[in-house]
C-alpha cells in the first residue's frame, strides 16, 4: 500500500539532505530504523517515562501500487517529516481509535479516508522493544455529497470510527460521516483461485465449444492483499449531523446520535432504525440544549448515556421504555455562582462522555475541565480535574476566534487510573487519579527530533516567567490536540495533532 505525493525532500537524523523522492513513490510509514527517539519525562502517571515511538502523517492521495515497489520502497522510507506547507484541509485527522485487542490503530481525516496501522510483532532478538506500528490498510470510506431536497452539503469528513470485537480472521469497524454510517470489512487474502473452466487466465469468459477437458481450481500462493470493503450501508436516519456512534455490548446493535435524536440500528437492518430518544420540541424556537455525546454501558446492553450542551448527562434503561426520553438517572453539578458569566452557558456544555472499562464511572469533558461521575452518586462528580484553567481570562477572544466551541475528547487508561485529554498549543494532559498528580506534555515537530527530551511543560499566568515556563499570551490556539487514544492493555497512546499522528509508549526499562 503506497502513497502518492508530491516530490519531498528528506533528511537523515543528521539532517543531511538524503535525496529526493520521485512524485508517487513515497512508500508505507515505518518507524525509524535503530531504537526510538528516547523523549523521556517523569509523567507522574505510573511508572516509568513517556517516549515517542514515531511520527506520522496522513497521505494526500491514496493509490495502489505492487507489492515490489512496496518493499523498494520501504528501504527508502525511513520515516522522515513530511513539511507542513503539504497539509490540506482534508489531512487533519478527525478521529482516533484502538481496536479491542489493541494490535490496530485505526484514524480518520476530514478528507473520509481511513488509515489503518497494524503493530508489529516483538523482535526474537530484541524481547524488549515493543512492537511498532506500521499501515496496514488505506480506504476511502465517505465522499462528498448533496442533498438536493435540502440544498445541503454533505461533508466526507469521519466524525467517528469503532471497532467490533475480532470473531474470525476478518476485522470490522464502523466509520460515520454527518449522515451516513458504514460498516466494513478489512480482510487479508494471500491466495487466488487458478484453473477456471469456464474463463481463461486473463478472467475473461471461453466459448464453451472450446472447452474439451474439465479441470478442478486449485488455489495458487499471492502476494498478501488487504481489502477493505462496505458491508452495510445505514443512511437516511439521521436529520441533524451524527456526532457519536457506539456498539453495543451485545454486538448486535449499535447506536448513532445526533443533535436531537437516538437511533438504535440492527447490523444486520439498514433500512430501518428505532428511535429510542428524541428532544426535539414541538416548536423549534423552545430548543434549550443539544445532544453532544452518547455512549452504551460496556456491560449492560440495555444502559446508556448522552450528554447535552447544558453540562448535564442523563443515565437511560431501553428496559423501562422503547422511548427513553425520561431518564433513569441525571448527573448535574450546580454552578457556583461566582463563577458565573457571559460563557457559563458555553464552557460547559459537554464535548466528549466515557464509561469507564469497568462500567463504574463516567468520565467527561468541558471546556475547561474533565470530570468523573460515580453512578450511584448524580449531585455532584467525584473528582474534577482543570484541564487549562488559565484560559478563563482568555475567554473573551477565544469567544471571538471560536476557539471556545472546540471539542476535545478524552479518554481512560486501561486500568481506568489515568485519564488523557488534549489541550491548546499541541499539549496533552494527563491525571493519576490516585496520586493525584497530573503533567503536561507537547506533541510537537521540534519535540520529535532524534534524542529531544519530552519534558513536563509549564504554562505560566503572570508574573516572572521561568525559563522552562511559557506565557499563557504565547499559545498558539490553531495547536490544538482534540483526538487521543489510549492502548485498552499497554500504556501506548495515540495523539493526533492536526495532520500528524504521534505515538508515545511507556519507556521500556
Amino acid at each position: 500500500m503506497l502513497l502518492s505525493l508530491p516530490a519531498l525532500h528528506l533528511q537523515t537524523s543528521e539532517h543531511h539532505p538524503l535525496f529526493e523522492l520521485p512524485h508517487g513513490r513515497l512508500g508505507p510509514w515505518c518507524s525509524p530504523t535503530g531504537s526510538p527517539a528516547p523523549l523521556s519525562c517523569d509523567t507522574g502517571c505510573g511508572e516509568g517515562s513517556w517516549i515517542l515511538v514515531y511520527r506520522l502523517l496522513v497521505p494526500t492521495q491514496v493509490s495502489l501500487l505492487s507489492m515490489e515497489e512496496d518493499i523498494d520502497t520501504r528501504k527508502i522510507n525511513n520515516s522522515f517529516l513530511r513539511d507542513h506547507s503539504y497539509a490540506t484541509e482534508a489531512d487533519i485527522i478527525s478521529t482516533v481509535e484502538f481496536n479491542h485487542t489493541g494490535e490496530l490503530l485505526a484514524t480518520g481525516d476530514k478528507g473520509g479516508r481511513v488509515v489503518i496501522f497494524q503493530r508489529e510483532q516483538e523482535s526474537k532478538n530484541q524481547v524488549h522493544r515493543r512492537g511498532e506500528y506500521n499501515v496496514y490498510s488505506t480506504f476511502q470510506s465517505h465522499e462528498p455529497e448533496f442533498d438536493y431536497l435540502k440544498s445541503l452539503e454533505i461533508e466526507e469528513k469521519i466524525n467517528k470510527i469503532r471497532w467490533l470485537p475480532q470473531q474470525n480472521a476478518a476485522y470490522f469497524l464502523l466509520s460515520t460521516n454527518d449522515k451516513t454510517v458504514k460498516l466494513w470489512k478489512v480482510s487479508e487474502r494471500d491466495k487466488r483461485p487458478e484453473g477456471y473452466n469456464l474463463k481463461d487466465e486473463e478472467g475473461r469468459l471461453r466459448d464453451p465449444s472450446t472447452i474439451t477437458t474439465l479441470r478442478v481450481p486449485v488455489l495458487r500462493p499471492m502476494d498478501l492483499m488487504v481489502e477493505a470493503t462496505p458491508r452495510r450501508v445505514f443512511a437516511n436516519a439521521h436529520t441533524y449531523h451524527i456526532n457519536s456512534i457506539s456498539v453495543n455490548s451485545d454486538y448486535e446493535t449499535y447506536m448513532s446520535a445526533d443533535d436531537l435524536r437516538i437511533n438504535l440500528w440492527n447490523f444486520e437492518i439498514t433500512n430501518q432504525s428505532f428511535n429510542i430518544v428524541d428532544i426535539k420540541p414541538a416548536n423549534m424556537e423552545e430548543l434549550t440544549e443539544v445532544i453532544t455525546a452518547a455512549e452504551f454501558h460496556p456491560h449492560h446492553c440495555n444502559t446508556f448515556v448522552y450528554s447535552s450542551s447544558k453540562g448535564t448527562i442523563r443515565l437511560c434503561d431501553m428496559r423501562a421504555s422503547a422511548l427513553c426520553d425520561r431518564h433513569t438517572k441525571f448527573f448535574e453539578e450546580p454552578e457556583d455562582p461566582s463563577n458565573r458569566s457571559f460563557f457559563s452557558e458555553i464552557i460547559s456544555s459537554i464535548s466528549d462522555v466515557k464509561f469507564s472499562h469497568s462500567g463504574r464511572y463516567i468520565m467527561t469533558r468541558d471546556y475547561l475541565t474533565v470530570k468523573v461521575w460515580d453512578l450511584n452518586m448524580e449531585n455532584r462528580p467525584i473528582e474534577t480535574y482543570q484541564v487549562h484553567d488559565y484560559l478563563r481570562s482568555k475567554l473573551c477572544s477565544l469567544y471571538e476566534n471560536d476557539c471556545i466551541f472546540d471539542k476535545f475528547e478524552c479518554v481512560w487508561n486501561g486500568s481506568d487510573s489515568v485519564i488523557m485529554t488534549g489541550s491548546y498549543n499541541n499539549f496533552f494532559r494527563m491525571f493519576d487519579r490516585n496520586t493525584k498528580r497530573d503533567v503536561t506534555l507537547e506533541a510537537s515537530r521540534e519535540n520529535s527530533k532524534p534524542r529531544a527530551i519530552l519534558k513536563p511543560r509549564k504554562v505560566c499566568v503572570g508574573g516572572k516567567r521561568r525559563k522552562d515556563e511559557i506565557s499563557v499570551d504565547s499559545l498558539d490556539f490553531s495547536k490544538k490536540i482534540l483526538h487521543t487514544a489510549w492502548h485498552p492493555s499497554e500504556n501506548i497512546i495515540a495523539v493526533a495533532a492536526t495532520n500528524n499522528l504521534y505515538i508515545f509508549q511507556d519507556k521500556v526499562n
